[in-house]
Formats: C-alpha cells, structure tokens, sequence
C-alpha cells in the first residue's frame, strides 16, 4: 500500500522531562498528554542510595539538572519540567526556582518542577489548607511540610508509608487507604506526592469521596509543563483539568469503595510494614 500521499506523520510539539534515574511510571505521564504533544525523557545519573533527603538533594544538584536538559535540547522541546516531587521541595521555595533557573541556563524555554506546579495548582483552587500523603520517610515528608509552608500552605493532615524503594509498586489501595487516614477536617485540597507513585485512576474516586480536589505529583507536573506553552493537559473527571469534574465537587459524596483489581492492586493486597502504614510486597 503506498502511503507517500499521507506526508508523513502530523507535526507534534515536545516537552522536555528529566526524571530521576529510578523513575518507573513513563507511561503514566503519557495518559495527560494529548495526541499531538511528545514527551522527551532524560533520566539522571544512578546513585547507590535509597529514597531520602540525600537521595533527594543528590537528583536535583544543578549540574546534573543542567546536563539532562542538554542532552534533551538536542531534540528542541518547547518546555522542560523537573518530575521529581522531593528532589525539586527538597531545598525550599528558593531552592525550586533556583533549579529552574539552571534548566533556563541551558535551554531557554519555560522550565518547571513538580513541586512548583504543585503551588500553582493549588493557586488554581484558592487552597491554602492541603492534606498530604507520601510514600516517603517520616524526614522526607516533614521536608515536604517544609516547603509548603514556607510557601503559605498549611498541611492540615498527613500519611504516608515509610518506603525507601521501589514505591512504584504501591497498590492503588494503599494510596486510598492513606486518603483515608491523612484528610482532616479544614483541609481544601489533597495532594498525592511522588511522581515514583501511581494516581493516574483514584484521582476521580477519591475526589467523589472527599468532594475537594485531588492534586496528584504526576498530574500537576504534565499539566503545568503543557500549560506553559499553551496547552492543556487531558484528564476526564479530574477537577484539575476538567470543568465539570470542577464543578460536580459541590454535590453529594459518595461512599469510597475499592478499585478494580484491573487498575494494579495485588490480588493479595498490601501488607502491613509495621509502623502502621501499608506497604506492598517487593
């Protein structure tokens, strides 16, 4: 069949994303990406040390942030965004411009981070008040406390499940689970951290349940990248991205009942780590 009539493929616009070396969820950054829009990835350097502050700060120093935009510029993305949600709070508010600073140095497009797109999502809501889970450390998830305060935000609940590896392999009931237990009263947003963390599928159930919104790292890191060049990111029953998601916040909750085991969760279900969080098997 002679195909030379078509022209070639549609033109498509780029986003830059540098990732930690341990990033695990490539395909779920695509799901709010819309057809016409490719994303470029560029990992960072492996490093011998589990999840932690170190691990954090050693991910985000400003050369090897400087160095992956380079190899990205060779491709010419419109954009490029820091996925890290620890590596880019890691240093405080002055520490994530920074960083995109240093990703300006070397391509002179718009640069963001997670952490920074989380601040503007939360704008988006007037949310001053967020409920926060991780599936950090205890240090780490007060560093992320850290940060939104010196930001302006208070945390008014929190969870998180004390895992140092392999966090892509939490179950979505572990993250319902944490929702649970982390959102108190006063709270006008959940935020869901680490972009190592699947989301994609509870983001519409937990925010029919909890009738706020439901800001996952992820999601505010492709929607602020995109937004950024002009163009939003896809996401149906998502009151980030979605009018009517916006809008049906205000009715009636509905009562939270488990995923389909199709979204990911272990036929066997997490199990406890003892410190009275849920870990999944690794």
């Amino acid at each position: 069949m002679d195909i030379t009539f078509l022209g070639g493929p549609a033109p498509q616009r780029g986003v830059g994303v540098v990732a930690p070396f341990d990033f695990a969820l490539d395909r779920e950054l695509w799901r709010w990406v819309p057809d016409h829009v490719s994303l470029h990835l560029a990992r960072t350097p492996y490093v011998p040390v589990e999840v932690s502050p170190d691990m954090a700060r050693l991910v985000s120093e400003h050369q090897t942030l400087r160095d992956a935009a380079l190899a990205l510029s060779a491709v010419g993305p419109e954009a490029v965004t820091y996925a890290c949600t620890s590596g880019s709070f890691i240093g405080g508010v002055a520490g994530e411009r920074a960083m995109c600073e240093a990703v300006r140095d070397v391509v002179p497009v718009p640069a963001t981070t997670t952490s920074g797109a989380l601040l503007d999502a939360l704008a988006e809501f007037g949310a001053r008040r967020v409920a926060v889970i991780t599936p950090y450390t205890k240090s780490l998830t007060d560093a992320l406390e850290d940060y939104l305060a010196q930001a302006g935000v208070a945390v008014t609940g929190r969870e998180y499940l004390g895992l140092t590896r392999e966090i892509w392999r939490v179950p979505y009931q572990a993250v319902l689970d944490m929702a649970r237990g982390g959102v108190a009263a006063g709270a006008d947003a959940l935020f869901i951290s680490c972009t190592n963390l699947p989301t994609y599928d509870v983001i519409p159930q937990l925010e029919a349940e909890l009738r706020m919104p439901v800001l996952s790292a992820n999601q505010v890191t492709i929607w602020a990248a995109l937004r950024s060049i002009g163009i939003p990111a896809v996401g149906s029953y998502q009151a980030l991205l979605d009018p009517a998601a916006r809008s049906a916040l205000s009715g009636p909750a509905r009562p939270l009942g488990p995923p389909p085991t199709a979204f990911g969760n272990s036929p066997d279900g997490p199990l406890h780590d003892g410190e009275g969080f849920d870990t999944p098997a690794v």
